[in-house]
């Protein structure tokens, strides 16, 4: 067996003992949902970052930055400044929101505002999108243990999802708060190893952006494809249920500035390291049948093999802590969203529970089926963010700011926002710097919203 493929059993044992036993802790439906209030902003800011610094923050953007140059830059980028407007914006306005009313998610918040049909069709679009971002984060486990061991990618994503939903099903935030913290210092440090070593062998960041094997496009920052990734993760950044319902978890509004605000800082300055890493792939290894294969290649063939197992490990926890917030979603929106407002009202804690870790079981099991038939990260992950951004950006930024809402504006909103991203992108429209299937959602919903509102005005 070789070093590599050591350390990682190694470090996904350690990972599943830790949430195992943090998972002991948890009895009610408090510790699950919002960890009891209580994370300071240290543990906000590593339970933001662990799950930002994902398989698209790290295998999907280098490979980005392997067919595109220096402009994957902007994929980091952009969930930066969303997390920068959440931080100062959005999330101590929901954050007062949640305590005062005991909100646990987003569908408490929505329901509150526009009533429960909304809050149940919100649940249930989001349930469809979040599997695709969790096939994501298993098409990225999957192509590491096919670079270090050769499995297969069904297999690759099987046991990468058996782990993630062993440990958040039994420990939910409170759990996944302090994995994360672990996870978060070992993808970190991997990445300060790893750089400045492949950087050391193309003759640093100068002679990479200067040498005659990259495309002249490729030392750009700004690319083709720049808009339309602001246009799709900085709105999904400032309204994910994910993210959100993790800002409720903190004790006080400044935990959520502080940890919320760092977070974004962190992705601004981390968003030019898969770019550099893609570049240098590029260089080292052109031709690569997959982009994808560009960071776990250099992982195992440029690295020593003690830095490159530290870097794998990094890695792999991006793709895990990723997960497990994919998994926080679909449990709270199937268990406090969909079961105890709809099936079962005034559910016992335990009950609700119970579902939410059969929620994770079966939501872990879908994604795992999904990520086998999806043939990348990217592809996957821009099905759930675009699907974010069109449904909750304007339900969620007007629901906080105006004191009257009721259901139609956001029903018309919904259905505006996702018919028009859609239409765009099945008539096959090429995203350019102007327009974007998501930002003609956004604006489509933002007008279906102002129109119900001023039709009830005159009425």
């Amino acid at each position: 067996m070789s070093l590599h493929l050591t350390v990682l059993l190694a470090y996904w044992l350690v990972l599943l003992a830790l949430g195992l036993w943090l998972g002991r802790r948890v009895r009610k439906a408090g510790d699950f949902f919002v960890a009891r209030r209580n994370l300071g902003p240290v543990l906000v800011f590593a339970t933001l970052l662990a799950a930002n610094i994902g398989a698209g923050s790290t295998v999907g953007a280098t490979g980005l930055g392997y067919r595109d140059g220096l402009s994957a830059w902007w994929w980091n980028a952009s969930s930066g400044i969303g997390s920068l407007l959440l931080a100062f914006w959005i999330g101590p306005r929901i954050w007062r929101e949640a305590t005062r009313r005991g909100y646990f998610t987003v569908g408490d918040f929505l329901e509150d505002r526009y009533g429960g049909t909304v809050r149940a069709l919100v649940a249930a679009l989001l349930w469809l999108g979040t599997l695709a971002i969790l096939a994501g984060q298993m098409i990225g486990l999957a192509w590491i243990l096919n670079v270090v061991a050769g499995l297969p990618k069904a297999w690759g994503c099987i046991l990468g999802g058996a782990l993630v939903t062993a440990y958040f099903s039994a420990g939910g935030l409170l759990g996944a708060a302090w994995v994360n913290l672990v996870q978060l210092a070992v993808k970190l440090t991997g990445f300060l190893v790893a750089l400045p070593i492949v950087l050391g062998q193309v003759g640093g960041v100068g002679a990479l952006l200067a040498s005659d094997a990259l495309p002249a496009t490729h030392a750009s920052f700004w690319g083709p494809r720049s808009a339309s990734l602001l246009a799709l993760l900085v709105p999904a950044f400032i309204v994910s249920p994910g993210l959100l319902q993790k800002a409720y978890g903190a004790r006080d509004e400044r935990a959520v500035r502080v940890g919320i605000g760092a977070n974004g800082l962190a992705l601004l300055a981390f968003a030019i390291v898969p770019a550099l890493l893609g570049l240098a792939a590029h260089v080292q290894h052109p031709g690569l049948s997959n982009p994808e294969l560009a960071l776990p290649t250099l992982m195992v063939e440029n690295l020593p093999a003690w830095v490159g197992a530290l870097a794998l490990a990094a890695v792999f926890s991006a793709e895990i802590s990723a997960a497990d917030a994919v998994l926080f979603m679909l449990s709270t929106s199937l268990s406090q969203d969909l079961y105890r407002r709809f099936v079962r009202p005034g559910a016992p804690d335990a009950s609700v529970l119970r579902v939410a870790r059969l929620a994770a079981i079966a939501g872990g099991t879908l994604g795992v089926l999904l990520a086998i038939v999806t043939p990348t990260i990217i592809a996957s992950l821009t099905i759930f963010y675009s699907l974010l951004g069109v449904c909750l950006f304007v339900p969620v930024v007007a629901g906080l700011h105006r004191r009257r809402t009721a259901a139609p504006e956001a029903l018309a909103s919904i259905a505006a926002g996702v018919a028009a991203a859609t239409a765009l992108r099945l008539s096959g429209f090429a995203p350019s710097w102007l327009v974007s299937p998501e930002l003609a959602g956004i604006v489509a919903a933002a007008l279906a919203y102002g129109a119900i509102v001023v039709l009830g005005r005159r009425r």
